[in-house]
């Protein structure tokens, strides 16, 4: 393959000489000869196929060919120079910090699996995790003081300058505890919840429009009983000891539906599917660590995707 026989020094001479605008200059600079310089050149033209620079009166100037690639040739050398500074970094230090962010569907449901895997790598490195509303994750995400962050899709709004990868997707469950009357009634309907306490993501969480959206479908009015909470250990704790309905994301619940600890009223709700997944910085180049630790929860993903969603 050609990639593979190009060589960081191919890159170093041809991005020199580009900066330069003189195989001699750019000789000086690396502390090579002008012969050995011309020579890398012509090596890397010749395993791409194509002219990079011709002579001019000016000096030495980019083809076509030689400016789609130069893109490209700064961006690798660029990452090969952050990824030996992290490394000298993390020697120095003895230990490097990933920062997370995780929203309460992940943090209960996918994430404890991801870290057990990612942590069985024995990486010399410290997880600080953050659990917040999708929107505060973002912000502290766009400003550098979180690395990653694994949650639902943000509004477009908010993905300015945000890289998204798509894990699996999600959708939203009416959660009761078992022995709840409503589980028992043979007609029942959506509209049936409205005579009961009703725990509700409140109005800046990101599953709100989709709960509101999904109601307002199926034509249930307004819910005259609500709390608005995002706290999974009150709406676990609360449902167990009341006839309420808690309205939250599947995952935060799937393990105690699977065990019987918690049940789910009979309703399709297929329409409010949100995807999950990894977001970056789009200008950042992930560290190996966090490429690892990225791939930990790609991999407990794929297990559990049908698991959180197998209650329709």
């Amino acid at each position: 393959m050609v990639e593979n026989r190009i060589k960081y020094r191919h890159l170093e001479c041809f991005l020199e000489v580009t900066r330069q605008g003189s195989v001699v200059r750019a000789a000086d600079i690396l502390s090579l000869t002008q012969p050995a310089v011309s020579k890398k050149l012509k090596e890397l033209e010749e395993i791409l196929g194509v002219r990079l620079l011709e002579r001019s009166k000016k000096g030495i100037e980019l083809t076509h060919y030689g400016n789609v690639f130069l893109e490209h040739a700064s961006t690798s050398v660029a990452a090969l120079r952050e990824g030996a500074e992290r490394v000298a970094q993390a020697q120095a230090t003895g230990l490097q910090k990933l920062n997370i962010g995780v929203l309460p569907t992940v943090a209960t449901s996918i994430l404890p699996e991801a870290v057990k895997r990612f942590r069985q790598q024995n990486f010399d490195v410290r997880l600080h995790l953050v659990s917040g509303p999708n929107s505060l994750l973002m912000s502290q995400l766009r400003v550098g003081e979180l690395d990653l962050v694994v949650g639902r899709l943000g509004v477009q709004e908010a993905m300015s300058g945000l890289s998204f990868e798509h894990l699996y997707s999600e959708q939203i469950a009416f959660t009761v505890r078992p022995g709840h009357p409503l589980l028992s009634k043979p007609d029942f309907q959506l509209n049936d919840i409205a005579t009961y306490t009703v725990l509700y993501p409140p109005e800046e969480s990101i599953t709100a429009p989709t709960v509101d959206g999904f109601l307002l479908a199926e034509g249930v009015s307004a819910l005259q009983d609500r709390i608005d909470t995002v706290s999974d250990s009150f709406g676990k704790e609360f449902i167990r000891r009341n006839d309420a309905i808690w309205i939250i994301s599947r995952g935060v619940v799937a393990r105690e539906i699977a065990d019987g600890e918690l049940a789910e009223l009979p309703v399709n709700t297929r329409e409010t599917l949100s995807a999950v997944g990894l977001t970056i910085r789009a200008d950042a180049t992930p560290s190996m660590v966090l490429q690892q630790f990225s791939k930990a929860v790609r991999d407990t993903a794929d297990n559990l995707e049908s698991y959180y969603n197998s209650g329709e």
